[in-house]
C-alpha cells in the first residue's frame, strides 16, 4: 500500500467516523440557503431584474465548497500536528504531498456531492431556482476552487494549535470574503468600490464560474477565467505552504 493510498484511507475514516462534521458539512450551506431564500422569495435585484435565487444560491454553495475544504484540511494538519502523527509520518517515506494529497480527493468528492445536493434542494417550488446554463462546466470550476482553499486551510493548519484557533483564523477569513465576493448578496446591489474590490478574493471567481454553469449568467470564458484565476492563486499559495509547513508543534 502506498503513502498516499494509507493516508487517503486514514483521512476517510477519520471523516467519515465524526458524523457531526460530516453532517454540518452538508447542512451548513443548506441553512443559509433556507435563511436567504426565505427572506428574499420571489423579489428580484433592482439593477439587474434577475430573481435573487440566482445569485444567492450559486453564491452560497460556493462558499459552502470553500469552507469544507478550507476546514477540513485545517483541522486534520491541527490534529495530526498535534497528536504528533504528522511527526511520525515525517519519519517514513511520505512526502507532504502525499499528506495534502490524500485530504484533496476526498475534498473534491465532497465539493462535488455538496453542488448536486445543494443544487437539487434549490431547484424546489420553494427557492424557484431554474437550471439554465450547462451544469457540467461547474465540476472544473469546484476542483480549481478546492485546490485554491485547500491551500488556504494548509496554511491555516500550519499555524493552528487548538481547534478554537483553526475556526478563529477560519471564520475571520471566510466570513468576511463571503459578503466581498458577492456569495451572500449581490455584487450588482454594491457600490463600484467593491465590486472592484472583490476581484481580489478567489471566491469571486468560483461564484462566477458555478453562477455561470447553473444559472446561464455567462458562457464560457467566464469558467475559464474563473478557472484560470483560481489555479494562479493557488500557485502563489502553495509556495507560501511550503514555506510555512510544519510537522511538528515544536518546530
Amino acid at each position: 500500500m502506498s503513502a498516499y493510498t494509507a493516508l487517503t484511507e486514514a483521512a476517510f475514516r477519520a471523516y467519515t467516523r465524526d458524523k457531526t462534521t460530516m453532517f454540518f458539512t452538508f447542512a451548513f450551506p443548506m441553512i443559509f440557503l433556507v435563511v436567504f431564500g426565505a427572506l428574499f422569495s420571489g423579489q428580484e435585484v433592482p439593477q439587474s431584474g434577475k430573481p435573487y435565487i440566482n445569485y444567492i444560491a450559486p453564491g452560497v454553495l460556493s462558499w459552502g465548497i470553500a469552507n469544507a475544504a478550507v476546514f477540513g484540511v485545517a483541522f486534520m494538519l491541527m490534529q495530526w500536528r498535534r497528536d504528533d502523527i504528522l511527526r511520525l509520518i515525517r519519519m517514513t517515506p511520505a512526502p507532504l504531498t502525499a499528506v495534502l494529497g490524500s485530504r484533496y480527493g476526498m475534498a473534491v468528492v465532497i465539493g462535488i456531492l455538496q453542488g448536486t445536493l445543494f443544487v437539487s434542494v434549490a431547484t424546489l417550488p420553494f427557492f424557484g431556482l431554474q437550471v439554465s446554463g450547462s451544469w457540467p462546466l461547474a465540476i472544473p470550476v469546484v476542483i480549481c476552487g478546492v485546490t485554491a482553499f485547500m491551500a488556504i486551510g494548509a496554511i491555516i493548519g500550519s499555524y493552528s494549535r487548538t481547534p478554537e484557533a483553526v475556526a478563529g483564523f477560519a471564520n475571520f477569513l471566510m466570513v468576511p470574503m463571503a459578503f466581498l465576493s458577492g456569495s451572500f448578496f449581490p455584487l450588482d446591489a454594491m457600490p463600484s468600490w467593491m465590486q472592484t474590490l472583490a476581484w481580489a478574493f478567489p471566491l469571486r471567481y468560483i461564484n462566477d464560474g458555478v453562477s455561470t454553469a447553473v444559472t446561464g449568467s455567462g458562457d464560457l470564458g467566464t469558467v475559464a477565467i474563473s478557472c484560470g484565476a483560481l489555479t494562479l492563486f493557488t500557485m502563489v499559495l502553495a509556495v507560501v505552504v511550503a514555506k510555512t509547513f510544519r510537522w511538528s508543534n515544536q518546530t
